[in-house]
């Protein structure tokens, strides 16, 4: 018994040295923020097309806020019941995947 104790530490340890002694790689992640490319605006500001679209996909959503970037592409945040949620449209009223 003992020597299935000492077995398993020997093991182990040569494990955790395995471990410390492994190469770290040096990785730079760029994280990019959606919201850095829109501009908020104001709800009266939304073109007519995008705020039909919404009332025709979602029909009980409420408007919170709603953003522009330069590419007139906006973003909307809106309530339907409990849940919250960002849709994105054109200025046309077609929906984006982003």
């Amino acid at each position: 018994m003992k020597n299935l104790f000492l077995s398993a530490a020997i093991v182990l340890g040569g494990l955790t040295s395995f471990a410390s002694t492994s190469p770290i790689s040096n990785t730079i992640v760029k994280t990019i923020s959606i919201q850095d490319d829109y501009a908020e605006i104001k709800l009266e500001e939304v073109p007519a097309p995008i705020t039909e679209a919404l009332k025709k996909a979602y029909p009980d959503a409420v408007l919170s806020k709603a953003y522009k970037n330069t590419k007139s592409e906006y973003k909307l945040d809106v309530t339907v019941g409990d849940k919250v949620g960002s849709l994105y449209a054109n200025a046309d009223g077609s929906w984006i995947k982003k």
